[in-house]
């Protein structure tokens, strides 16, 4: 079983509740969209599997966010539409793009650069399609987009809007820097911020007579949303689905929370160096979250005194945090349940997902792969 992810019951939303209809919550416990009044689009790029994207969608097959073009063709292929491919448009992806764009009644881009705006000038689209464009705004992330206070960030956003057969459809801003986060306070602060600095730039649109929505995310902000955020038109988490001890770490969930876990087989006892040898590798787990943890690369569920201290491709090294080793508690052949530092890194290394529920195995889930 080692390279296939376990995941528990999946979280619907942030702050959903488990195993409640919507009816059944009680009013505080109702998803963070709904407090907030806006429109959840949900990322895939954690699981990118279609029985997930129902679960965020409400069966709507509507409103999604994702990171490849893979992606977006695989949703388009069942039925999903209103996609957001939400990459700084790559300059040898148009024609892809273009063909979804033509193909959907609504794919949208995202862009940050005068010069991908050219590319869909000198592409346009046909039977009097526009391209639907989502400009990227740097809030204080400092990855993509162009950056809020930038004399460029209106112009461009101005050039975009003034485009013969193109569209500003949004102002999209990903909070990322909440990742950095310990706890609920940080997570206000930086959610405050980037919201404060989106409905500014906003404030800078409607004034040269530019109105479009405007959309804000990451899973830590949208698990603890400040209350202006209620002003925005969406908001865009993903990792949420399936939460992470990364997300424990920062203080958007708890460790019970997280909804995925990765299973390993003990195949080696080495008293010599007080360690159990296991069959999950970087390619079962990744790589992510080294040196983040006091267990290691992830945390060995039920034993906290374990911790995995390193991984090669196919092989860890578990040792104890302290003392010896009692090899009677782990025979050749047992088990050991990893929880990912990271879900969405751990998510990427399986071709399938086991699905349960209550201790039994209930489905599973097969991602689409690729750029």
């Amino acid at each position: 079983m080692e390279g296939e992810p376990i995941s528990a019951p999946v979280h619907t939303c942030s702050g959903a509740g488990r195993g409640q209809s919507e009816d059944q919550r009680p009013e505080d416990d109702r998803p963070a969209t709904q407090k907030l009044g806006v429109q959840l689009r949900p990322h895939m790029k954690t699981h990118k599997t279609l029985e997930c994207a129902d679960i965020m969608t409400g069966g709507s097959r509507r409103c999604i966010v994702v990171s490849t073009l893979a992606e977006a063709c695989f949703y388009a292929d069942h039925g999903f539409d209103d996609i957001l491919y939400a990459y700084s448009l790559p300059f040898d992806k148009v024609e892809r793009c273009a063909a979804l764009s033509e193909r959907l009644d609504l794919f949208q881009v995202l862009l940050d650069h005068p010069d991908a705006l050219e590319l869909l000038r000198k592409r346009p689209l046909r039977d009097g399609r526009q391209w639907h464009v989502w400009m990227k705004l740097d809030c204080g992330n400092g990855r993509a987009g162009v950056l809020h206070s930038e004399p460029g960030a209106l112009r461009l956003a101005q050039d975009i809007a003034k485009t013969e057969g193109v569209e500003l459809t949004g102002v999209y801003a990903h909070c990322g820097n909440t990742y950095g986060c310990r706890g609920v306070e940080q997570i206000h602060a930086v959610a405050q911020e980037t919201t404060d600095l989106t409905l500014q730039f906003m404030e800078k649109l409607k004034a040269v007579g530019i109105s479009c929505k405007s959309s804000i995310g990451s899973t830590p902000s949208c698990s603890h949303p400040v209350k202006d955020m209620a002003q925005l038109s969406e908001v865009h988490p993903g990792n949420y689905v399936f939460y992470d001890v990364q997300q424990s770490t920062i203080g958007s969930c708890s460790l019970e929370d997280v909804a995925v876990r990765v299973l390993t087989r003990v195949i080696g006892h080495c008293p010599h160096r007080n360690q159990l040898l296991i069959d999950c590798g970087w390619t079962g787990i990744s790589l992510d979250g080294a040196g983040k943890l006091p267990t290691g690369y992830a945390v060995i569920e039920g034993h906290p005194n374990l911790k995995l201290v390193s991984v090669t491709q196919e092989h860890g090294r578990v040792e104890p945090m302290s003392g010896q080793l009692d090899y009677s508690r782990y025979p050749l052949g047992s088990l050991l349940t990893l929880i990912p530092y990271h879900s969405c890194a751990a998510a990427a290394m399986h071709p399938v997902y086991h699905v349960h529920s209550g201790g039994r195995l209930v489905g599973k889930w097969t991602p689409t792969r690729g750029w």
